[in-house]
């Protein structure tokens, strides 16, 4: 879609937003615009703006706009072994830890016609007793599309909706009226439907279990997170959430751990255990005590890191060769004032920290300063100033190391690239993911319209060869021939009569022009008068016309034609009766 479109694509949606209040901002932008486009391609419209111009217009389209971006693909039991999963493991659950609480709150979000909202209501009527389920269920659907909510609201579905619904739970819960089913009046007071954005609205609160399942697959991923810390916010510590199977973004989040990750069951992290912090462990510390001993000298001159020394009074006393190697110093530098040295304020100010140290008597860390050494070599350091205390506790001076963490930094670095290209990767793995889910509810959805259609085509088609049957029979009852012609006297129907009359059978006339009919009637001096009844004039009295019947016998034929009207609208053919008058 070129940059032009995708304007003209975002000033429609601002649009809908504006004058309806209902915002798509959050939704994919890939299967948006494919719902708006269906709209466009049944109205024959082909651009953006021109269907924007259509909606003001005609505001009764933003129904169909909203029935077709909201596919509504739903079922009972819908996924059925998951179902199974709730219904075994999760909902007694449910029960068993609100048994203390006077009600148990659920919420099935994007409820559509109301399906999944009965289904939660049967399997919460299963586990519990008939009294204590009236009492204490309350099960929240929403959804945004007021429609579908509508139809919800009655609990009437087809039979086929109901095919993955048990035979003794159909018998239990539904009664059956022709080839629908209706959802029973006791069953139907514990779902309370209502309209509810979970983008835009605040959730529903002290939630027990909550239900969005394919919902979250709609939007984007920051509109996927408001949502999702939402939902945290609706449930109680310890509720459940169930999710759709082509939702995997909470297998990586912190406000959720999985109970079961295939069956994409939930449970509510508390905020305590969600936002835990694990501070960075710090380096290990210098622990010289500046000994006079040899060990010591040669223990510090020899340490694998960078270390420095320096008095109460601000001079360098000590420098070991890791020290100087790296600031490149020479021995003549120590007892040299450490401020007049370079390394005291690069590659980081140390004087600042020195006096830090001295006044708050503990060490002070530097993390990640960067040095460029001698040789072209960029490094790493975490830098430490710890106090140093005499035995009687008095501060005589400060201990300054160097810790070389290029390597580490290093290998930070490669994990956290490593870890945004699985990232990215796993980001398009899912849209991959949820776009062939939508792609495939709305085949889905498109597919029950057609069956819908075709249902409705097989009807028609039915009525058609019922009136067929009722016709021949009707013409099969008149000795006299018969013949029916359309409004462009062509034959449509040709009774037993006339092809005993005339010798043709049936099917050799069928759609043949009359008056081209080699038959032994002068049918050019019946021309006018079929004609004149084709636009409504009612010959009563008969036409004598002399005719030779099919064995080739002179007779005379009594000839009467009638227009043919239906429902008192303008004649749609001709009846033409004929018989020897002798």
């Amino acid at each position: 879609m070129s940059t032009t479109e995708d304007a003209s694509f975002e000033a429609l949606v601002d649009f809908i937003k504006t004058d309806r209040g209902f915002d798509f901002t959050g939704y994919k932008r890939p299967s948006l615009q494919r719902r708006f486009e269906k709209r466009m391609q049944a109205l024959k419209i082909e651009d953006y703006e021109t269907y924007r111009t259509y909606l003001v217009s005609h505001p009764d389209e933003f129904i169909d706009l909203f029935n077709t971006i909201l596919i509504n693909v739903t079922a009972f039991f819908r996924d059925l072994p998951a179902w199974e999963f709730v219904q075994k493991e999760t909902v007694p659950r449910v029960v068993e830890e609100a048994k203390e609480r006077d009600a148990i709150r659920i919420w099935s979000t994007g409820c559509a016609s109301g399906e999944e909202a009965y289904t939660l209501a049967v399997v919460f009527a299963e586990a519990m007793e008939e009294s204590d389920f009236r009492e204490r269920v309350k099960i929240y659907a929403t959804d945004v599309d007021e429609e579908a909510l509508t139809d919800a609201r009655h609990g009437v579905y087809p039979a086929s909706r109901l095919e993955n619904v048990p035979e003794d739970l159909r018998e239990r819960y539904f009664e059956r009226v022709e080839q629908r089913y209706v959802v029973r009046p006791e069953l139907r007071r514990s779902v309370i439907f209502g309209r509810h954005d979970v983008v835009q609205d605040p959730p529903i609160s002290r939630i027990d279990l909550l239900v969005s399942r394919n919902t979250l697959m709609y939007f984007t991923k920051s509109a996927q997170e408001r949502i999702l810390t939402n939902f945290h916010f609706a449930l109680r510590n310890g509720g459940f959430l169930f999710l759709g199977k082509s939702e995997m973004m909470l297998a990586r989040s912190g406000l959720f751990q999985p109970v079961d990750l295939k069956r994409r069951v939930f449970l509510k992290v508390s905020h305590a255990d969600a936002f835990k912090f694990t501070p960075r462990k710090p380096p290990p510390q210098v622990r010289d005590t500046l000994t006079e001993t040899m060990m010591r000298d040669a223990g510090f001159e020899s340490a694998p890191i960078a270390q420095l020394v320096v008095d109460r009074d601000g001079t360098l006393t000590l420098a070991n060769m890791q020290a100087r190697k790296l600031f490149n110093l020479a021995q003549r530098d120590v007892g040299k004032p450490f401020k007049d040295l370079e390394v005291s304020y690069r590659p980081v100010e140390l004087r600042s920290q020195i006096d830090r140290a001295h006044a708050e008597r503990h060490s002070v860390s530097i993390r990640d300063v960067h040095l460029r050494t001698s040789v072209g070599e960029e490094r790493v350091l975490d830098v430490q100033v710890a106090p140093l205390s005499a035995a009687d506790g008095q501060v005589v001076g400060v201990g300054i190391s160097f810790v070389d963490v290029t390597r580490f930094k290093q290998l930070q670095d490669a994990l956290e690239d490593s870890k945004r290209d699985v990232e990215t990767a796993y980001e398009e793995l899912q849209s991959t993911v949820e776009e062939m889910e939508t792609t495939n509810e709305e085949l889905q959805s498109t597919n029950e319209e057609l069956e819908t259609i075709n249902d409705e085509l097989n009807l028609r088609t039915d009525e058609l060869n019922q009136t067929n049957l009722f016709l021949e029979s009707i013409l099969r009852s008149f000795e006299a021939a018969v013949v029916v012609l359309d409004h462009e006297m062509r034959v449509s129907a040709w009774n037993e009569g006339a092809q005993e009359l005339w010798g043709l059978r049936a099917d050799e006339v069928q759609g043949q022009h009359f008056l081209n009919l080699d038959i032994g009637l002068p049918l050019e001096q019946l021309r006018g008068a079929i004609r004149s009844a084709l636009v409504g004039e009612d010959h009563h009295e008969p036409f004598i016309v002399d005719a030779t019947n099919r064995r080739g016998r002179p007779i005379t034929c009594r000839v009467r034609l009638s227009p043919l009207v239906a429902d008192g609208g303008p004649p749609r053919g001709v009846i033409v009766f004929m018989e020897p008058s002798d």
